[in-house]
């Protein structure tokens, strides 16, 4: 099934059902988007907004001009022509691309500005943009939207810095017991809360008026290798940001996640691993982006994917053994 013939809105309104915010806990202390980035998503909807006026509400915010101008002149971008201004950069990203660089700049911006006592912020970022490159790159395979699959990838936790404040002793007991309680940290919320961070991320992104495609990413992302057989969506971005969910992080919300990427190399011959990962180091360097690669993927995969090369090994010598 094409992208294009899913109906993003009705799986949305499927999965969310009647859920609405009054059901989440009144303490909680959700985000708001940057006022730019609000101005712009409405602005950018009606057909007769001009480039120029999309250009001066970005302006009004030095901090996403600063962001845009970046990203559009990185070598990850890889655009023939460098940008001056912001209608240059505008007009060189495309008003699709355009909106979600503002929309996932925005989001970062809000959950960076509450400081977070579990969560290590660097961390936190490095580790959701592995992810992104990550989904983009499985994107590729999939012949999914790639710049959805990175937006997913990068937001589909950005809830987590807030709510592990809001709730911090419920997480403390979590991290504690980590080691002896494999269990997927979504699975832990809903036995604590009757929610989790994906349900509560995809409600605030929904009521944002994000596009939902995106929603869906942020909704299903702790569903893993289950939306490869899943009829609808399993060629789609959300399965590539479900995917790279498994990649390993400051929580470690999926006890296997690294094991089942091995797994997922050895059933599906184009899914290299390890090429992907050494890729995913590769554009987070060359990203111009302000989110410092600390921690390389390749070093957080590395104990993974030397047992699989081993397995590997042992098993072309028993092949020639027995040749």
């Amino acid at each position: 099934m094409a992208t294009t013939d899913i109906s993003w809105t009705a799986i949305v309104e499927e999965e969310l059902a009647d859920l609405a915010f009054a059901e989440l806990p009144a303490t909680m202390k959700l985000p708001a988007l940057p006022v730019a980035v609000t101005e712009f998503m409405q602005k950018s909807k009606l057909p007769d907004t001009s480039l120029k006026e999309l250009a001066a509400i970005v302006e009004s915010d030095s901090g996403l001009t600063l962001e845009l101008l970046r990203h559009v002149n990185s070598s990850a971008v890889g655009l023939r022509h460098r940008a001056s201004s912001v209608q240059q950069a505008l007009a060189l990203l495309g008003q699709r691309q355009a909106t979600i660089f503002m929309v996932t700049t925005g989001m970062q911006a809000a959950v960076r500005a509450r400081q977070s006592k579990l969560i290590h912020q660097g961390c936190f970022w490095n580790a959701c943009m592995q992810k992104a490159l990550f989904s983009k790159e499985v994107a590729k395979l999939l012949g999914a939207d790639e710049d959805m699959a990175f937006a997913g990838g990068l937001l589909q936790d950005f809830l987590l810095p807030v709510i592990t404040n809001d709730h911090f002793d419920d997480y403390v007991q979590y991290v504690e017991t980590r080691n002896t309680q494999p269990q997927l940290l979504t699975d832990y919320e809903r036995r604590q809360f009757g929610w989790d961070h994906a349900l509560a991320g995809a409600c605030l992104a929904n009521r944002w008026h994000l596009p939902e495609e995106l929603v869906c990413g942020v909704l299903m992302h702790h569903r893993g290798l289950h939306m490869l057989v899943e009829p609808r969506l399993r060629r789609t971005s959300v399965t590539a940001v479900a995917i790279a969910s498994l990649l390993p992080d400051q929580l470690r919300q999926n006890f296997t996640g690294l094991e089942q990427l091995v797994l997922l190399q050895q059933k599906w011959p184009a899914f290299d691993l390890d090429a992907i990962v050494n890729r995913v180091d590769e554009l987070h360097r060359k990203s111009g982006l302000p989110i410092k690669n600390d921690f390389p993927l390749a070093r957080r995969c590395r104990s993974a994917i030397e047992r699989q090369h081993e397995i590997c090994d042992g098993i072309l010598k028993m092949n020639v053994a027995s040749a």
